[in-house]
């Protein structure tokens, strides 16, 4: 992956040291992939960077459930989001797990052959707007804490992703090359199919309060808590009326993609800081040279911008987990009912 970055200028993973250094390297390890711009992106925040691994690791990589399937809920996700960079990568991802047919069929906008599989991207294609995934979830309910967890995940990084990385994968798009695809999945191949052991980021967080009734126990509820708790605190950067607004805005919205005209979003030279929260909530593609212009003081580093934009992108997801969370209550509640004699 060579993608650009937009806005920001991440130091290298070559000079990371401590914690952002042993999250690099288990990257390495686990992910098949030593510096991949979408953490890499997040390094200029690095109390960040060990959450949102920890996350996806816990839960794509080392949680319950398929890899292919999960892989299948990441890239509906990604659709849903409008995160082609995220799509091509998680299509090279299908091609490392070695379901090359299947990597082909979504590639060329096909639904997949195995129900089963067209049931977890429809879900998660769902997932966007709270409420409409609907119940029951396409997954047995001990494989909840993995797909759930990278759901939550992947709402996350298409939103960091889509504001500060371009969209391409490779350079001139390469990766919409069949060959190219299939040959950079194989690459990365041996550590996808690698089993991996639960739980070996959760060293590299704090203690970050209780974690999700859904996470059942696993590592997934403690990366997930830890991630809330790192992208919440940028809640900071705005003051009491930026965060009043916000939280309006976003009990008020649908899950929809926000309209072009006339601009749904607070004016650029009113509330530039909640502005940039909204658009990495509801459309960060559209976040803007000019939007991070209006906002940007000299105390503002890029440290203080991957934080504003992670805030607004968790404030998203919060509530994407609020509804998945209800949704399987209920399915647990019906199913135990079901289960009395």
């Amino acid at each position: 992956m060579t993608a650009t970055f937009r806005h920001t200028s991440p130091p290298s993973p070559k000079t990371a040291t401590g914690t952002a250094a042993e999250v690099f390297a288990q990257i390495a390890a686990d992910f098949g992939m030593a510096a991949p711009p979408t953490f890499v992106v997040l390094a200029s925040a690095p109390e960040l960077l060990a959450p949102a691994w920890a996350l996806m690791r816990e839960s794509l990589i080392a949680g319950p459930g398929d890899r292919t399937g999960k892989e299948i809920a990441a890239l509906g996700v990604s659709l849903a989001n409008k995160c082609p960079f995220c799509v091509d990568a998680h299509t090279v991802l299908l091609h490392a797990t070695g379901d090359h047919a299947l990597a082909e069929r979504l590639a060329r906008g096909e639904r997949p052959g195995s129900e089963e599989h067209a049931r977890v991207l429809e879900w998660a294609e769902h997932t966007r707007v709270p409420g409409a995934a609907g119940s029951p979830h396409p997954f047995p309910q001990a494989e909840a804490p993995g797909y759930l967890g990278t759901v939550l995940a992947f709402h996350f990084i298409n939103r960091i992703v889509s504001a500060l990385l371009t969209e391409k994968l490779m350079p001139c798009n390469m990766q919409r090359l069949r060959p190219v695809r299939s040959l950079a999945g194989r690459s990365m191949s041996r550590a996808v199919r690698r089993p991996a052991a639960p739980g070996t980021s959760l060293p590299l967080l704090g203690d970050a309060g209780p974690a999700p009734a859904w996470a059942a126990g696993t590592p997934v509820g403690p990366a997930y808590a830890a991630l809330r708790a790192a992208a919440t605190a940028g809640a900071g950067l705005l003051d009491a009326q930026d965060r009043a607004l916000v939280r309006k805005a976003l009990a008020d919205w649908d899950g929809s993609h926000p309209p072009l005209t006339p601009d749904p979003f607070p004016k650029r030279g009113e509330r530039p800081g909640a502005r940039l929260a909204l658009l990495a909530a509801m459309a960060p593609y559209r976040l803007t040279e000019e939007d991070v212009a209006a906002w940007r003081r000299p105390e503002h580093t890029d440290h203080c911008l991957v934080r504003l934009v992670s805030y607004g992108a968790f404030l998203a997801v919060d509530r994407v987990e609020r509804a998945l969370s209800g949704a399987l209550s209920g399915q647990i509640a019906q199913e135990a009912a079901e289960s009395r004699p």
